[in-house]
């Protein structure tokens, strides 16, 4: 699968659970799965288990998959690392990205994203290598998008003005405090780069409670977080949910499938006063 679903499974912070809870989604019915490898906070081999079970199973083919992964910088890993610390930037991503290909069972990622850049403004030396690098896994067929996570607008716009592959998606934390980043979204939007949204739930406590957005939800027989993943469509945005209940899971998919009123998208979008 080329395209990704409607709504992404996150696996991070899963540990020895990876494994049964990737094979409950995709038993749910997810078909986008969302890991790293970045063994501090993702199992991606146990990731790569699950599917193969449910292959092996007849449950899905690899056809039917979406699968993305990331590139990690040392400073976000542990002593459990995918790659020679010692080698250049670029054969640590050439490393990382072999890694994953074997840890998934597969011959080619849906999508492979930059977990994040070296530092918290500006894109460093470190931070092209890996991109260059990203994009000639792109044009060799094995990565069939490439985008990257956590990034600030400025440095979106640093990237997008200089890459010459562009990237397919931004993923990043999404606050309603601060206007579900809205500014990145926007740009996202008029740039041709779908947005994905994670922590949508445990990071905006507030919104989820906020007397406007539980009317809402009411008037549409969901509940707070099913309203939210709605939201984020509605809005343009591809959402992820880790979640590791069965009937959250369930919610969470049949959510997607719903729409909600532009007033209301309106209402939701500021319900917590953010920046423009």
């Amino acid at each position: 699968m080329t395209n990704p679903p409607l709504i992404l499974y996150g696996t991070a912070w899963k540990e020895d659970r990876t494994q049964a809870l990737v094979e409950l989604a995709l038993e749910q019915g997810f078909r986008g799965i969302d890991t790293a490898n970045q063994r501090k906070h993702y199992y991606e081999a146990a990731v790569g288990q699950a599917i193969a079970t449910a292959i092996e199973r007849g449950l899905v083919r690899r056809e039917d998959l979406f699968l993305q992964t990331k590139f990690t910088f040392q400073n976000g890993q542990d002593h459990r690392l995918p790659y020679d610390p010692s080698a250049p930037i670029s054969t640590q991503v050439e490393q990382s990205f072999a890694s994953s290909l074997e840890h998934l069972g597969v011959a080619t990622m849906d999508s492979y994203l930059l977990h994040g850049p070296t530092q918290r403004t500006g894109l460093a030396a470190e931070d092209w290598s890996a991109w260059w690098a990203m994009e000639a896994i792109f044009h060799s067929g094995k990565a069939r998008l490439i985008g990257i996570s956590n990034v600030n607008l400025e440095q979106l716009q640093q990237l997008v003005g200089k890459a010459r592959v562009k990237p397919a998606f931004v993923q990043n934390r999404c606050y309603a405090s601060r206007g579900w980043d809205r500014g990145v979204r926007e740009f996202c939007t008029a740039n041709g780069i779908v947005y994905q949204g994670f922590s949508l739930l445990t990071a905006n406590s507030d919104a989820l409670s906020h007397p406007d957005l539980l009317r809402i939800a009411r008037s549409h027989d969901q509940t707070p977080s099913q309203l939210v993943f709605r939201f984020a469509l509605a809005v343009g945005m591809l959402p992820l949910t880790g979640t590791t209940s069965a009937a959250h899971m369930t919610a969470d998919l049949e959510a997607v499938k719903s729409s909600l009123e532009p007033r209301e998208v309106s209402q939701i979008e500021n319900l917590v006063a953010g920046p423009r």
